[in-house]
């Protein structure tokens, strides 16, 4: 996940036509991740040897035994890119009654996220090094999952980029889908254009509806969620942080 320098220009949200168009070569092929160049740390590979055998689920495209996988039945947060895991191992901390089960695809922050499960007892995490699209679609299906969590996604800047960007509508209707009836999805961004485009993407899902009463949509940064050192010397410089919690109907 990228934090990015933030941008005076915050252009209006796509309208339905642009964003279907942006959306069409989303839809042929949907990933959740790019990869990046990246080395691990000696202390990072000696997590995956020393704590993968616990905390890394390995991909198959077969139905996942949750409650055999965690080692107990509670409810199921599925997060998606959490980079180096700072957030998702405090979040983890803060929520030990749920289950936490984490898609990332980049080698160090698995490595770094491993290195603190093993040494922070953090029981109620389990990692699949897998993206998340093909995590979901067969081995968790529909209905499944309690909540969502998507941090600080890479936005992508460039206009003629936006095309990447993850929260897109063919994105948000399959994951909708596999979020129980009551579940939620929560998302959030430093970068406000695309928050523009997230709320508006969310709103157009008829899965979902929106948690926040608030003039513009966005929700209070809820209290699991923490501030990342970034985003705290972020917003000690004005920037913003948009929240987005959206329930499943």
């Amino acid at each position: 996940m990228t934090t990015p320098e933030k941008s005076p220009q915050q252009p209006a949200l796509e309208s339905a036509t642009e964003q279907a168009s942006s959306d069409a070569p989303f839809m042929r092929q949907i990933k959740t991740y790019v990869l990046r160049a990246g080395r691990m740390g000696s202390g990072q590979v000696r997590a995956f040897e020393q704590f993968g055998p616990k905390f890394l689920i390995p991909y198959s495209a077969a139905r996942l035994d949750v409650q055999a996988a965690f080692g107990r039945s509670a409810p199921l947060i599925l997060e998606i890119g959490f980079g180096m895991g700072d957030a998702t191992a405090k979040i983890a901390h803060v929520r030990p009654s749920d289950n936490f089960l984490c898609c990332e695809v980049h080698e160090p922050g698995v490595g770094a996220l491993l290195k603190r499960c093993g040494e922070e007892s953090i029981g109620n995490i389990r990692i699949v090094q897998h993206d998340a699209i093909e995590v979901m679609d067969n081995m968790l299906g529909p209905d499944s999952l309690d909540g969502v969590h998507i941090f600080f996604p890479d936005p992508w800047h460039k206009s003629r980029h936006h095309k990447r960007r993850l929260i897109q509508s063919p994105f948000i209707q399959r994951l909708a889908q596999h979020i129980k009836p009551g579940g939620y999805l929560h998302l959030a961004t430093d970068w406000q254009p695309y928050s523009e485009q997230m709320m508006g993407v969310l709103r157009a899902e008829p899965l979902l509806v929106n948690t926040s009463d608030a003039a513009d949509g966005f929700a209070a940064k809820p209290d699991y969620r923490p501030l990342t050192k970034f985003e705290n010397r972020g917003l000690k410089l004005g920037h913003g942080v948009w929240d987005l919690v959206f329930r499943r109907v």
